[in-house]
């Protein structure tokens, strides 16, 4: 028999390599070996035949090679691989039947009935009382969520191996309950510790989010903090907004003024060019106009950039504002600045005033470029039409001068006007 049992395990070796999907990554050649390794050791501290320890070596090699055809049901198809193994090898009814009962025993669910069925169920929970339980464990959990059987998160796959280890295993056999079981304790009271350990950390955690979420909502700092900081921030892109337009003003009033000059200007020396000048005025001024409207809006206003121990102490002086301190010492207004951080109600009322101060500018450059866009319009569209009227004026003009030059030389008295009228006829 001992030929058989050599024999087998080259087989579940063959057939693992061949067949077992490699997910399988707790029930595979390795676990197989484990278990045979923990049987012997039962075999070699308990008083049974050796025809009893082939059948328990048999059934510890053949036991998991149903989980090359399928998970559900693997113990009746290791049955199956077991009864046409032995069969070829001429192995004894007798043993075979025993073999398989071993196998069939492996099912957790059922309780063992005999002593050889104790054996081979011990030694297939044997890791549970072993130091290496958690590598085990571990293997077995990734191996469900490779396999889209079950995922755990770290806390569930504790808290089932608590239960399997307080509801659901017990050893069996007497050298397990003596030489596994301590070991077994010692692998649940390291789980318990460290559940335990997971709860505080939890807990903390939990407490920690309540006590954020809590602080957020009844403390108004951050509310007031964030009001500020919106109101800053759209004040100064206003006020970002309002220099850009006054620039584009002044970029196209710039190089209308210059194209007037270069080319308008040079033509109305000439007699014949007389009737360009109030248009070329109008178109002038309303540029000029709109130039100094920007400059206006976009011109910085300094103030006097000091201020006393007084302001600082009455809390008339704003701090945040450059103009009010850009003439100070630096020791000096560092002492201003350590003074208004000792008071919450001083911070808040110096950004209330920036606030304030910063609409104030934004209302006078708004109104500003409101009148210069308003003059630039209005400008550009008396031009045009002074313009528009001034070359029909003047070509009205150079038709009668025509009509009057031929009127001359045909001797015809006629008025010019009459003569522009008979032509029209």
């Amino acid at each position: 028999m001992t030929n058989i049992i050599e024999k087998a395990e080259a087989y579940v070796f063959d057939l693992f390599k061949e067949e077992l999907d490699h997910t399988f990554l707790y029930h595979n050649f390795t676990h197989t070996e484990r278990v045979l390794r923990s049987l012997r050791e039962i075999i070699s501290h308990s008083e049974i035949s050796k025809q009893d320890a082939e059948i328990l070596q048999l059934a510890a090699i053949l036991h998991d090679t149903g989980y090359t055809k399928t998970r559900d049901g693997h113990e009746e198809e290791s049955v199956k691989i077991a009864t046409k193994f032995l069969n070829d090898h001429g192995v004894d009814k007798s043993i075979i039947d025993a073999v398989n009962a071993c196998i069939m025993a492996t099912k957790f669910k059922d309780s063992p009935k005999t002593e050889l069925e104790k054996i081979i169920r011990d030694a297939d929970a044997s890791h549970f009382g072993k130091d290496y339980f958690k590598e085990t464990s571990e293997f077995l959990r990734k191996e469900f969520e490779i396999q889209g059987i079950a995922t755990y998160s770290p806390s569930e796959w504790l808290e089932g191996n608590i239960k399997v280890l307080t509801e659901k295993h017990t050893f069996y056999t007497d050298y397990a309950l003596k030489n596994w079981q301590p070991q077994k304790e010692s692998n649940l009271a390291s789980l318990i510790k460290e559940k335990n350990k997971q709860k505080k950390r939890e807990k903390r955690e939990k407490q920690k989010a309540k006590y954020k979420a809590q602080y957020k909502n009844e403390s108004p700092e951050r509310g007031i903090q964030t009001f500020y900081r919106v109101a800053l921030r759209n004040h100064i892109k206003l006020s970002d907004i309002a220099d850009t337009k006054a620039n584009i003003l002044l970029s196209v009033n710039a190089i209308i003024i210059s194209l007037v000059l270069s080319n308008l200007m040079s033509k109305l020396d000439n007699p014949s060019n007389q009737y360009l000048i109030i248009p070329t005025a109008i178109f002038t001024v309303s540029s000029v106009i709109s130039m100094v409207l920007s400059i206006i809006a976009t011109k910085p206003n300094i103030t006097r950039g000091e201020f006393t121990k007084e302001d600082v102490e009455n809390k008339d002086v704003n701090l945040t504002f450059f103009g009010n301190f850009h003439k100070m010492e630096l020791n000096e207004y560092q002492w201003a600045i350590n003074e208004l951080l000792k008071d919450k109600d001083y911070v808040y009322s110096s950004l209330t005033k920036d606030l304030y101060f910063l609409g104030k500018v934004l209302d006078r450059k708004y109104r500003i470029l409101r009148l210069t866009y308003n003059i630039f319009m209005i400008g550009m569209i008396i031009s045009v039409l002074s313009f528009a009227v001034s070359f029909k004026l003047q070509s009205n003009k150079k038709l009668e001068d025509v009509i009057s030059i031929k009127i001359e030389k045909n001797d015809v008295k006629t008025p010019i006007k009459d003569a522009y009228i008979v032509s029209n006829f």
